[in-house]
């Protein structure tokens, strides 16, 4: 196994199977709990956000990232190297804790930086079936659902999507700069560019579902999660703004 085919490779101190060369009950379990992890960091996630709201950090937080351009940027900024700290840490053989310690602190950040887009959604209702509902709600079912379509997918065809690794990560880089560029000179992206996150976020849920069955070893389930719960809550993220600009 080649660490491009698995993102969140680290040398092991002692030989552990990738999950498709596994025994069947190890991989089953794998999977088991690689999707418990990510059930309970979404259920973390909400369980923050509740508890923020209760508060007035969502306001004071929301004025000082919505100041300027430069402020949102400082924010992504330190979403990004804070990130990029928690995967280390839930890539790390050396410590059980620090792995979980990874998760948390992603969950932790990743509703800092949802903040904003809650504050403006909060109170909007969308129709649906007929009748009104939360816009978040209605955000949250459409992105469960399209994360169960892309994963039901992927499990029944079992094909190895990890050929996808280097053209999401350019593609990540080019909507990155796209992003910088808008905040700088302060320019709406619209929903195109929306739509078109929303379709890099389903390629990554779809190449790191094949990555859970084909290439993390079997004890990567924090990581493994870490990475399926970037892509749901940036996922949510996009469509949540589609849902507000009524596309």
């Amino acid at each position: 196994m080649s660490n491009n085919q698995n993102p969140y490779s680290n040398v092991a101190t002692e030989r552990v199977d990738v999950a498709s060369e596994a025994e069947v009950e190890e991989r089953l379990a794998f999977i088991r709990r690689t999707y418990l992890h990510l059930l309970g960091a979404i259920v973390a996630l909400v369980g923050v956000e509740a508890a923020l709201f209760q508060t007035n950090i969502p306001e004071y937080a929301t004025g000082i990232m919505m100041q300027s351009g430069w402020s949102w940027l400082i924010v992504l900024g330190i979403f990004g190297a804070v990130g990029s700290v928690a995967d280390w840490w839930a890539r790390t053989q050396e410590s059980t804790v620090m792995q979980y310690a990874g998760l948390g602190l992603y969950v932790g950040i990743e509703s800092i930086i949802l903040l904003p887009m809650l504050m403006f959604a909060k109170g909007q209702a969308v129709a649906l079936a007929g009748t009104q509902i939360s816009i978040i709600l209605a955000a949250a079912i459409a992105t469960l659902s399209v994360f169960s379509v892309l994963t039901g997918y992927v499990f029944v065809t079992k094909q190895d999507f990890s050929f996808l690794g280097p053209f999401l990560s350019v593609a990540t880089i080019v909507a990155l700069g796209v992003i910088v560029v808008s905040l700088l000179f302060g320019f709406h992206l619209g929903t195109i560019f929306a739509w078109l996150m929303v379709g890099l976020m389903a390629g990554y849920i779809v190449y790191y579902t094949s990555n859970v069955l084909h290439h993390y070893r079997t004890d990567q389930h924090v990581a493994a999660s870490l990475a399926l719960f970037s892509a749901i809550a940036t996922l949510f993220w996009y469509i949540l703004m589609l849902f507000m600009s009524g596309e």
